[in-house]
Order: C-alpha cells, then sequence, then structure tokens
C-alpha cells in the first residue's frame, strides 16, 4: 500500500541516493535534528535562533525580551481560553512557504497542577486566503475563498528553554514541512507553544491544557481573519514529540473542555511511556533529550526539582552545572552538547536517583498516556514496528485500551522502517486523514465507528516531502532542487 507519489525522472538518481543510506531523524521524544542521508552528518536546522539584528530579515525578539508575552494585570481571573492580547500580522517575515499572513494569541490556560497559566499560539493563514476579501460584512466578501480548516499542529519543541518556544524559532523556519503541506491543502495552521512559559517540556497535561486553550483562544477570534466559523472544522496533529502533546490534547479534551469540538486528531510516532522512552535514549545521540525531558517534567514540581538538583554531581566532568546549562539550549543544541552521554552520570547515585519515587511518581501522573480520559474525536494513529525509540506494542496497547471504551481509531503499524523514517512515511496518509475530516473527501479508508488496526508495508520515499530548507540552505542546496519539496 502507498499513497506516496511517482517521483519526477529528473530526481530518481538523488532519490536512489537517499533510499540507499536511509533519511534518518533524530525525533525520539520530538527531536529537531536531522542527519544528511548522503553523509551521515548531523543537520541542526532548527537549533538556530532568528538573528535579532538581521539586516535582510526582521525577527520579533525572544520571548524574554518581548513585552508582548507578559499578560496583563488581572489574567489569572480570566477563564481557560481567554484571550489576552493579540498580535496581527506577528512575524515581520515569513519563511514557510504557502503561508501569506501570520497572527498570534497570548491567552488564558492551566497548568499540569491545575494553576492559572497562559501561553503563546501562532496561527499561520494560507495563501489560498488571499481571494477571502474582508471584513465578512463587505460586499465583496467572498467566502467560497475563505478557509474553513484549521489545524492544531504541535511541533516538537524538545527544549526547556523558554526562548525556544515555537512561537519564536517558527520565524526561521519549519522543521519538516508539514506546515507547508497543510497550507497548500487551504487550512489555517495554529502552533501552540505548548510547553508554556516556563518551558515544560514532557509535561502532557500541561501540553494537552495548552493546546485545548490555544484552540478556544483562536477560534474565538479567527473569523476576524476569515476563518468561516459557521462550517468551521479543527484538526490536530504532532509526530514523536509533538504527538506526546497531542496525544494528551485528545485524552483531556472531553473532561477539560467539553465545549470544544476536535473533528480529527493525529498521532504519529507515540511515545506513551516517558520512562521507556528515556532507557532507550541514554548513551546515544539522542541522550541529550533525556536531559532537557528531566528539565522540562520537573519545571512545574517543586519537590521534584529539588531533588533533582540535590542529587546532581557537584564536581568532575557531568556536574551540575554542566547539566543544568541544558535550560538555556534549544533542543538540538541540547543533543549536541549531550550526544553519546550516560545522563546518570550525571547523579550522585547514578541510575537509582532517576529511577527515585521522588523523579517517576512525577512521569507517572504527567508523561503516562492512558490515564487521562478517552479521545472522543475520530482518531488516526500511525507508527513503525520498528519503532527503536517506544515499542509499537506500547501503543498498540493504548489503542486497544481506548477501543475498548469507544473510541473510534485507525491504526496503522507500517512494517517498514523506524521512527525517524516514519515521520516521512505517515506524513502523506496523516494529511489525507485530515482531508477527509476537514474536507470531507480523503484517499485513505477510515472505519465509520469503531478502530481498525492495519499492518501496510509503505517503503520510505522522503524526496517529495523533503522541507524547503534542505534544499535552499541544507544537505541538497547547490543540486539544482530547489523547490521539490
Amino acid at each position: 500500500m502507498t499513497l506516496l507519489p511517482r517521483l519526477p525522472s529528473r530526481l530518481l538518481v538523488v532519490a536512489g541516493l537517499l533510499l540507499a543510506t536511509t533519511v534518518s531523524l533524530v525525533a525520539a521524544a520530538g527531536a529537531s535534528v536531522h542527519h544528511n542521508p548522503l553523509t551521515g552528518e548531523v543537520v541542526n536546522f532548527y537549533g538556530e535562533r532568528p538573528p535579532p539584528n538581521a539586516t535582510v530579515h526582521k525577527y520579533l525578539p525572544p520571548p524574554s525580551k518581548d513585552d508582548w508575552y507578559k499578560p496583563p494585570d488581572g489574567w489569572e481571573a480570566t477563564k481557560p481560553g481567554a484571550v489576552l492580547r493579540t498580535r496581527p500580522h506577528a512575524y515581520p517575515t515569513i519563511n514557510i512557504r504557502n503561508a501569506i499572513d501570520t497572527f498570534q494569541v497570548l491567552y488564558r490556560t492551566t497548568d499540569s497542577r491545575n494553576n492559572a497559566s497562559w501561553s503563546v499560539a501562532t496561527v499561520f493563514i494560507p495563501k489560498s486566503h488571499e481571494n477571502c476579501t474582508l471584513p465578512t460584512s463587505s460586499p465583496s466578501y467572498n467566502a467560497s475563498a475563505c478557509s474553513h480548516g484549521i489545524v492544531a499542529y504541535e511541533v516538537p519543541s524538545d527544549s526547556a528553554d523558554p526562548d525556544a518556544a515555537p512561537s519564536y524559532l517558527l520565524q526561521m523556519r519549519e522543521p519538516y514541512g508539514e506546515m507547508r503541506d497543510m497550507l497548500a491543502r487551504g487550512w489555517f495552521v495554529m502552533v501552540p507553544d505548548y510547553e508554556g512559559p516556563g518551558a515544560s517540556f514532557c509535561a502532557g497535561v500541561q501540553a494537552g491544557h495548552a493546546t485545548l486553550d490555544a484552540s478556544r483562544a483562536v477560534l474565538s477570534i479567527a473569523g476576524q481573519f476569515g476563518l468561516q466559523m459557521d462550517r468551521v472544522k479543527l484538526g490536530l496533529w504532532g509526530y514523536s514529540g509533538g504527538a506526546f502533546a497531542a496525544e494528551f490534547t485528545a485524552e483531556l479534551a472531553e473532561s477539560y473542555a467539553p465545549d470544544l469540538t476536535i473533528d480529527a486528531s493525529v498521532i504519529g510516532g507515540s511515545s506513551p511511556n516517558l520512562t521507556t522512552v528515556d532507557e532507550r535514549m541514554n548513551n546515544k545521540d539522542t541522550a541529550g533529550l533525556v536531559v532537557t525531558s528531566i528539565l522540562g517534567i520537573t519545571v512545574q514540581q517543586p519537590a521534584a526539582r529539588e531533588f533533582l538538583l540535590k542529587q546532581l554531581q557537584p564536581t568532575g566532568p557531568f556536574n551540575a552545572t554542566r547539566f543544568m546549562n541544558a535550560t538555556t539550549m534549544t533542543g538540538a543544541d541540547a543533543l549536541d552538547a549531550f550526544s553519546g552521554q550516560n545522563v546518570f552520570d550525571y547523579f550522585v547515585n547514578g541510575r537509582d536517583d532517576w529511577a527515585n519515587p521522588a523523579m517517576q511518581d512525577v512521569i507517572h501522573d504527567d508523561a503516562v498516556m492512558g490515564l487521562h480520559g478517552v479521545p472522543r474525536m475520530p482518531s488516526f494513529y500511525y507508527k513503525a514496528e520498528h519503532d527503536e525509540m517506544s515499542p509499537v506494542n506500547e501503543t498498540a496497547a493504548i489503542v486497544e485500551q481506548f477501543c475498548n471504551a469507544g473510541a473510534n481509531i485507525l491504526f496503522h503499524r507500517n512494517t517498514l522502517g523506524g521512527h525517524n523514517d516514519e515521520l516521512w512515511s505517515g506524513r502523506l496518509r496523516a494529511l489525507e486523514y485530515l482531508s477527509a475530516k476537514l474536507d470531507g473527501h480523503g484517499n485513505i479508508t477510515i472505519p465509520a465507528t469503531g478502530c481498525a488496526t492495519l499492518d501496510v508495508t509503505i517503503p520510505l520515499d522522503p524526496l517529495y516531502l523533503l522541507p524547503d530548507w534542505w534544499w535552499t540552505e541544507g544537505p541538497g542546496a547547490g543540486l539544482g532542487l530547489a523547490g521539490a519539496g
């Protein structure tokens, strides 16, 4: 089975090289680093921050230096999902193809401990929307040209640094090309800073709340930007680290935001148990994500953070200062800084400190799926059978649990490739599922009710899907294939 297009003949030689060497994306708990499929070298494309004083392009300042991110007085008394501030035409420079404009929303939400919090969502408006004449009361208003679909897209953040939030970094470029492809289908793309103001990486409840409240806030004002509110459809999508946020959002939707209708959720390469993932990422080039996950999961947990700081080695090559430096790193920077290390060497008692209930209880409550509700929206799960970061059986067990509780799920287990490959191999199926639910047509078979688990065999064919940056400034620059994606 395949939904991937045939490659143009002029690309076959390069495609052969790509397939022979295999594209590898370190996406464990949502890493944002590619490996050059031709050389195997790391390409830290999402680790860069927008230059603050660029002469050609203009960028917003980082959140810590941007007063717009400071919520107004009295914000705590507002309801979850309330709009606190908006920024139309948010990005001075848009580096994502098929986007014609952006706007941002500062909104009230709730953290993992049910305390009042706030976050930011960035919304990208598709180029197809340019013929949507506003305001809607205008005689020249053309509803047929206005979008009705919007997708809450969870960008893997992977960082414990608030200045590495998607709302800031996406000014440079998008990681994978998925936003470009959604925009090409005429959908608004909403990206929440689901880690919140403290960069709570891997705090699932925080991520779910932030995404649900982002959806509430954006939908409350999106009509001003031309979204057809009388026929709006809302989708949810994330892969790997993004799937972590999307899955918790789907679980929490019924209890936390019963007023919100989500028409589809798409969960790719999910990691149901952070403990399993951290064990598998340690001692590899993904070890940096173990560090950022430990930091992120303890941001809102004072007792766990106190325990962490107490148990870090004060001196030696693996010391507390080196560990805590990750709080000022992007996910890509952390991957580079801690590559190949045994993260447990930073602890006084080694792995025993990480396995201590002071840490594991927090992980259980905030980073294990299946404990916070059942997704009630139609859902598509996809995962590689040989996923090396998280066992496919862990996801299968979650799917079975939800199905036994009445969920409507299509689950694809790809017999080819691993975690990194499925990012590419699953994209077109994810887009077709979203199209079926948002637009009423899609080239994918979906169970009307109940669940279906299918073993599919879909080869890695990334050339068509590679993001634009790959051809213009990444490993593909100079190959004469700019824009092929």
